[in-house]
C-alpha cells in the first residue's frame, strides 16, 4: 500500500512539475516573440526613414 501511494504521490508531483516547465518554456517563447517583433518594427521604421533620404538625396534617380 505505501508503494502505491508513493507511486500516486510521484506521478501527481511529476504532472505539476512537467506543467510549470511548460508554462514557463511558453512564456519565454511568447517575451522572444515579442522582443523580436518590436526589434522588426524599428527595422522597418529604419528603411523607411532610409527610403525616403536617399529618395530626397539623388532625386535624379527617382524622376522626380
Amino acid at each position: 500500500m505505501l508503494v502505491f501511494v508513493t507511486t500516486v504521490i510521484l506521478y501527481v508531483f511529476g504532472f505539476v512539475f512537467l506543467y510549470g516547465v511548460i508554462r514557463i518554456g511558453v512564456r519565454h517563447g511568447l517575451e522572444d516573440v515579442e522582443a523580436h517583433r518590436a526589434q522588426v518594427a524599428r527595422e522597418e521604421q529604419l528603411a523607411a526613414y532610409q527610403d525616403r533620404t536617399f529618395a530626397r538625396e539623388n532625386a535624379f534617380l527617382t524622376g522626380s
